[in-house]
């Protein structure tokens, strides 16, 4: 029963927050995130085909895959300029008497979630369909977790500060496809390779690990005001970043184990 009045209260908050010219940003976000993930899915093969001389050497599923992450790494970049910009640069969070923090949105900021959501929608979509040739069950689980989270924000206008927080976490993302191309590419033993790695390895570490520990420490001090998100939104900000934060933890040790095993072999090959 509970459950039914949290989602009933939810529906209101949303009901309360959403107009006409709003609902119409909000879906021409969303399907400016999709555009965008179709444009440069294909513009990635056309440029990889004319500057890449081993992308014509891959097969299928790999040139799948490439193609994928290189709108994958466009999203990450996008997102986490973004994401930096409210959260460092913009006054629009800043913690005063004019209004709660966890109710404080603008038009930008609900573009830049629109637009996350039309690629997590996107991406989610090309995983299912291909599945499992571009990920598992975690990156279903992830992606789902991700589409969900930004939307309750996006059409309650509320903890957009927390949104921006776990989408900054996207700025790892180019380091990881690096990664995976430069394997494909037979770059396995590359310097550029080692680099990556190193640089994977705490920008992990900082965008993962120490800001999600930021994010518990400023949830705490300000639980006062996001005690007032509407019961489904306050129920899912406390349990689906610590899911999150599982899921990055179990990555950075892969990450870590990796590093260590190539920087030992890079050691023995000198």
């Amino acid at each position: 029963m509970m459950w039914v009045m949290g989602i009933g209260a939810g529906l209101m908050s949303i009901a309360g927050h959403a107009t006409p010219i709003r609902e119409l940003h909000w879906l021409s976000s969303v399907f400016v995130g999709i555009l965008m993930c179709k444009i440069v899915y294909d513009l990635t093969g056309v440029i990889s085909t004319s500057f890449f001389k081993g992308y014509n050497k891959l097969n299928k599923k790999e040139k799948l895959e490439w193609n994928n992450r290189g709108f994958s790494t466009f999203h990450a970049i996008v997102v986490a300029a973004g994401s930096l910009y409210f959260l460092l640069v913009s006054d629009l969070f800043v913690d005063t008497q004019d209004g709660l923090i966890i109710n404080k949105s603008s038009t930008l900021s609900d573009t830049i979630l629109g637009v996350s959501i039309g690629y997590f929608l996107s991406d989610l979509a090309m995983i299912i369909y291909h599945f499992p040739a571009l990920g598992g069950l975690e990156y279903i689980i992830h992606h789902g977790l991700s589409a969900y989270s930004i939307t309750l924000s996006l059409l309650s206008g509320q903890a957009q500060i927390y949104i921006l927080m776990v989408l900054f976490t996207e700025s790892t993302t180019p380091f990881v496809n690096l990664r995976w191309c430069l394997d494909v590419a037979g770059l396995k033993n590359s310097k550029l390779y080692i680099y990556n790695g190193v640089a994977l390895f705490f920008g992990w570490l900082v965008a993962r690990i120490i800001l999600f520990v930021f994010y518990f420490y400023h949830m705490f001090i300000h639980f006062d005001q996001v005690k007032k998100v509407f019961p489904l939104g306050f129920y899912s900000l406390v349990t689906v970043p610590p899911v999150l934060s599982l899921m990055n933890l179990f990555w950075f040790w892969k990450i870590a184990r990796g590093m260590v095993k190539t920087l030992r072999k890079s050691r023995h090959s000198q």
